[in-house]
């Protein structure tokens, strides 16, 4: 093999392992990914949300350390405006991986980020200090 097909091949190898971190990658394809909890397990299945004038709205709660709602891969359209409500009943921080969006949550009071999909490719929502995936977008 000549240095050049070597040094194309370890620079998509590089590149791949790259984006096994967190922001856009597929929970079900990763290596490094942790064990799932039974509440995030759902991620598997495929969820809507509520698409409106404004663009698609998706809701979540978590009650006693189960997810409900929105949850599982939610199919997004490029471009759409995206609303994303948190209510639940513990204090915690949820993440948006990929698009770097937080929000902290108050007991009892819906958290909402809302923000373009720009960025194709499927992203984890995870509650930060549990780990626990809420949905993952599917930008496409």
């Amino acid at each position: 093999m000549s240095r050049r097909p070597r040094r194309a091949a370890l620079l998509v190898l590089a590149g791949s392992l790259t984006l096994a971190g967190c922001a856009g990658t597929d929970p079900d394809t990763r290596s490094d990914a942790a064990p799932r909890s039974a509440s995030s397990s759902a991620a598997a299945s495929t969820s809507a949300g509520t698409t409106t004038a404004e663009g698609q709205r998706i809701e979540v709660q978590i009650a006693g350390g189960q997810v409900t709602g929105d949850t599982g891969r939610v199919p997004v359209v490029l471009g759409e405006q995206v609303t994303l409500s948190v209510t639940s009943d513990a204090p915690e921080e949820v993440h948006v991986h990929g698009y770097d969006l937080e929000a902290t949550l108050t007991p009892g009071t819906p958290a909402e980020l809302t923000f373009d999909a720009t960025l194709a490719g499927v992203f984890e929502v995870e509650l930060h200090e549990a780990g626990t995936v809420l949905l993952t977008l599917q930008v496409s």
